[in-house]
């Protein structure tokens, strides 16, 4: 069980899974396990939910990511250029 994961506000998990149920195209930026800032251009295809923590699934060009929600700091709609931040 991830024990240091802190869930995000319900308003802000429904606005990812709109992107999510839209297959939104998207540039994110989020921490990596450790701390640094990493910024990824994919797919939201969707969200997932093990070890007691929250993800976002993101499919690149080669690979299918897994971030957690807690470690998101921006996300912007490629298609809209709507800005989420966390």
């Amino acid at each position: 069980m991830t024990t240091d994961y802190r869930p995000i506000a319900c308003g802000a998990y429904d606005e990812i899974e709109i992107l999510a149920m839209h297959r939104a195209r998207v540039e994110l930026l989020h921490r990596d396990d450790q701390g640094q800032e990493t910024r990824q251009v994919g797919q939201i295809v969707d969200t997932a939910v093990h070890d007691g923590a929250e993800f976002l699934v993101l499919q690149d060009r080669a690979r299918r990511l897994e971030i957690r929600l807690d470690r998101i700091v921006r996300i912007v709609d490629q298609g809209s250029g709507k800005t989420w931040s966390g």
